[in-house]
């Protein structure tokens, strides 16, 4: 085993389109979306120890569990046991992302232990398995780069996507923590039709984020914040990213992006200055 310290980046989620199609029999539904990773996000170090253990840190640390039920946890442990090891881990995740935020924290960070600790622990255990059985985010958190998601978004097809990398993005949340159930449980139930195919930034601005309604109906401010972004100079794409409520805006270039995200400091609880990977 590696004797020291190592780390990995649990970049931000998002959605770039999220089409709800149907509530499937299973009580789960049917999506197709467009993943998309920033640059930046929370952070997960490991360090040699003899059993597993989890230590939180950064701006949104408080009220967050640190035990066996935390999905970092739950990664380091399955993990462990696929690859059939005893070998323990000192995990310190910095959360820098805020939490029920609709950008994948808690998904980003399991995929992130999964990379992190299959090199810590030199397994080739596979991963994908591990992720699925984690959450319907984690695959694509594990991948990190642009891909389409259907299903659950578990079903994932890579998408040529070189002409969006360091595209200027600024994610903005304004202070409320939304439960993904509650959201998709609003949703209307009317199938607006498929994600559409080819160049993915014309896919993302052609598509729609299907919980939108329901979140803004849930909390208003999320439509404020809509309106807010897509004002900017320079927005070429605004959205609510999963169930929200963080909402993001592409630029089309780096400078109005630094200007919206000036204003964003001023007026949001929080927001980051990035681009997508």
């Amino acid at each position: 085993m590696v004797s020291h310290a190592q780390c990995e980046p649990a970049p931000a989620k998002i959605n770039l389109a999220l089409h709800v199609r149907e509530r499937m029999v299973d009580g789960y539904h049917r999506i197709e979306t467009l993943f998309a990773f920033a640059r930046d996000g929370d952070r997960l170090t490991v360090g040699p120890a003899d059993g597993l253990s989890l230590d939180i840190e950064g701006p949104f640390a408080k009220g967050l569990s640190a035990g066996p039920d935390n999905l970092v946890f739950r990664a380091a442990e399955a993990l462990r046991q696929a690859a059939g090891l005893r070998t323990g881990a000192a995990l310190t995740l910095e959360k820098n992302l805020p939490v029920a935020a609709g950008i994948g924290g808690g998904s980003a960070d399991a995929a992130a232990a999964l990379r992190l600790l299959a090199r810590f622990w030199d397994t080739d255990a596979p991963l994908e398995p591990i992720a699925r059985a984690l959450g319907a985010d984690v695959p694509a958190c594990l991948v990190g780069r642009t891909v389409r998601g259907e299903g659950r978004g578990e079903a994932l097809t890579p998408v040529a996507a070189a002409e969006l990398s360091g595209r200027p993005l600024l994610l903005v949340n304004p202070g409320v923590a939304m439960l993904t159930g509650p959201v998709f449980a609003a949703w209307d139930g009317v199938d607006r039709g498929p994600l559409s195919s080819g160049d993915p930034l014309e896919v993302a601005r052609a598509g729609r984020n299907d919980l939108e309604a329901p979140a803004i109906r849930l909390c208003p401010v999320i439509g404020e914040l809509l309106v807010w972004l897509r004002a900017q100079q320079g927005a070429v794409l605004a959205r609510m990213s999963g169930s929200g409520a963080t909402c993001f805006a592409l630029f089309d270039s780096a400078e109005h992006c630094a200007r919206a995200a000036e204003q964003a400091r001023r007026s949001w609880s929080w927001s980051l200055e990035t681009a997508l990977a």
